[in-house]
């Protein structure tokens, strides 16, 4: 049953314990964050088919179990998978040399976009963890997470041969 009739309050609860908390507090907004994150993921997904992005998902269903209060072993090999995927990718790329305005290509765009939902759902995150104690892995994972969109955005446009456009600041 999606819903039980009798509203909520504005309140919820995680695993964290039994106490129901307010929808707006800190965890609940990164639980939000990464969750929001996650559809745009299964968007690129399904416009790029790849899958490499099925296993990012499910690393983000991992990070909302782990935020939720599960005991999820979620460890630094997460990370080093995401660092190996840039590199390779950046392998296949001029250097950055500025910064660089999307747009270039629809799917790069949508790349862009998730980019951007990342770095949010990263401070909600740090912020979540002002108010309990949070794995510094799970905001590593999100911070490179980032920056794997964005090689994704870069390659996208490279691979459709697009310029890369830096801002001309006028």
């Amino acid at each position: 049953m999606l819903f039980t009739g009798k509203g909520d309050g504005g309140t919820t609860k995680t695993l964290r314990g039994s106490e129901r908390i307010p929808k707006n507090h800190s965890l609940i907004e990164a639980l939000g964050a990464v969750d929001e994150l996650n559809a745009w993921i299964g968007y690129c997904r399904s416009r790029s088919k790849s899958e490499i992005l099925l296993l990012v998902q499910e690393n983000l269903f991992s990070i909302q179990a782990k935020l939720a209060g599960a005991e999820i072993n979620f460890g630094a090999e997460k990370i080093v998978e995401l660092e190996t995927i840039v590199n390779r990718l950046e392998a296949e790329m001029p250097p950055i040399k500025s910064f660089l305005i999307g747009g270039e290509s629809e799917i790069g765009s949508l790349f862009d976009i998730a980019r951007t939902v990342a770095r949010r759902a990263e401070r909600a995150v740090i912020a979540a963890r002002g108010e309990q104690p949070i794995d510094d892995i799970v905001i590593a994972y999100l911070n490179r997470l980032s920056s794997l969109l964005y090689a994704f955005t870069r390659f996208s446009a490279h691979s459709e041969q697009r310029p890369e456009n830096a801002p001309s600041y006028r």
